[in-house]
Formats: C-alpha cells, structure tokens, sequence
C-alpha cells in the first residue's frame, strides 16, 4: 500500500537510499534474476529520485524480452537499463561492479542484500512495537513471519526484535545457502529460525499447492505474491501452531505474468 512497485520489505531495505538527498547520487547499479521484486522497487526508486539505474543479468530468452507484463516489463517501463552477460561471464563481471566506482555510483547487491538495510528494518520494528503496545491483539504475539531470498529482512528483524521469534523459510535456494548469505551480513541471532520445506521447490516453479494457498488468502482479502509468500505460509500452516504476525513483502506485481504461467499449465 505504500507503492504499486516499491512495496512491502523492499521498501524498508532501501530506506536509507530513499532517505538520500537526490543530488548525492546519480547511478544506482544492481544484478540478479527478472523475476525480482528488488529490481523492480530499485527501478521505482531511481525513478522518483531521477537516478540512472543499471541492471546486470545473465543472457535472456527471446521470449522474456518480448513479455509485456511482469517485474521486467515494469521495470524497464521505469527507465532500467537493462546489460546481459554471458553466463561464464557472470560471476567475473558482477566481482568487478565495485572497481573503480565515482562518488555518486552506488551498488546495491542481488535483492537488496546489504548492511544499510539494517536501518530500514530497524524502522519496522520500531513500528511493530508500537502497534504491539497500541493493539491488545497484537500485544499477545511474540512470533513474527517473513520469507527469504538472501534473508536480509529476517536477519534484520530478528536482531531488532530479539524479544520475538522470527520465522522464515528458504525460497531461492536451501538453508545452507540462506545462512551463507545472511552470515556475510550479520551472525544469525537464535531467534531467527529458519523452516525447512518438507520438499524441494524450485524457484518460480509453479505448484497447485502455492495456487491453493494463495487462493485462500485472496479470499480473505489479502493478495500475497506467489514466488516468496506462499512458500512462508505452507511452511507456517505445516510446522507451526502459534499466533504469528506475517510481515508482508510486496512483490504482488509479480502475480500477472506468474498467474498466466500457472494457466499455462492447467493450474488455475
């Protein structure tokens, strides 16, 4: 509800960007997949900001290039500038992005993967917090929910809250590679804990349990996206059993191009 694009966590790790004074920077530069709900917001923010925004992905289909809907759609409709590379490129290319930058370049990692995001979840649970105090409700829940790509926003939350048990669930790649990630951020604290899924998913793979899932939640009236949200909510309704306060992360943009995938194999 903040913004159609930069919405939900992605707001808050890229709060002490939007909390930049325009005229310090001039080039925002990031990397990852055209599926993510980072680049997008990244894209939405430069936007606002009227910064140059430069974003590095291994080569793409014909296909994906052609679509007209989707996070990528969207997010060169901003005024992304889009740089394919090779993909024995890949590594090499995304190693080099720092060197030699000038004082207005910023380089923000693959889903918005950084230190400074510490700030902006900081703010968030500051809020929880209040709300918490505020709501008589809210007041007896001591765990919180959100689901992870690299992790940030869990890792975050758990150390800004360590009065809350925070729950997330790998959803790009297993629990060795979310604890690599959030490790080069932060020791994890041990009031993060990490659900496994009681199978393999593969990323933006569609499967008619998440088609469930996130018809049911629609039907109470929240949207929630179907790369990240349903994965955290079958972890949520199968191993745990306390009350839990869902921290929404955005990325339902995303929803028109996968929803179409899911028809596209008999899944509606």
């Amino acid at each position: 509800m903040i913004d159609p694009f930069l919405a939900g966590n992605k707001y808050r790790k890229l709060h002490i960007l939007l909390q930049t004074p325009s005229n310090k920077l001039n080039k925002i530069i990031s990397y990852g997949g055209t599926q993510s709900n980072a680049m997008l917001a990244i894209a939405a923010m430069c936007k606002k900001k009227n910064w140059e925004f430069i974003y590095y992905t291994k080569p793409l289909s014909f296909t994906q290039k052609e679509k007209q809907d989707g996070n990528f759609f969207y997010a060169l409709s901003l005024g992304m500038q889009h740089v394919e590379i090779e993909t024995e490129l890949y590594r090499d290319v995304i190693d080099s992005l720092r060197f030699n930058l000038d004082e207005k370049t910023f380089v923000i990692d693959q889903g918005g993967a950084n230190k400074g995001a510490q700030i902006g979840l900081e703010v968030l649970a500051k809020e929880i917090r209040e709300q918490s105090t505020a709501s008589l409700i809210n007041s007896n829940i001591k765990s919180l929910a959100t689901p992870s790509g690299t992790g940030t926003t869990a890792l975050y939350l758990a150390l800004s809250l360590p009065e809350y048990k925070v729950y997330t669930t790998p959803c790009v790649g297993d629990e060795v590679y979310l604890k690599e990630q959030m490790r080069a951020l932060h020791e994890i604290p041990e009031n993060l804990v990490i659900l496994k899924p009681e199978k393999k998913y593969h990323f933006a793979k569609p499967y008619a349990e998440y088609l469930e899932i996130y018809k049911k939640l629609l039907a109470c009236g929240i949207e929630f996206d179907l790369l990240y949200a349903t994965g955290m909510w079958k972890c949520m309704l199968d191993q745990t059993k306390e009350d839990i306060l869902y921290i929404h992360s955005g990325g339902v943009t995303g929803n028109e191009s996968m929803l179409k995938r899911y028809k596209s194999k008999g899944l509606s």
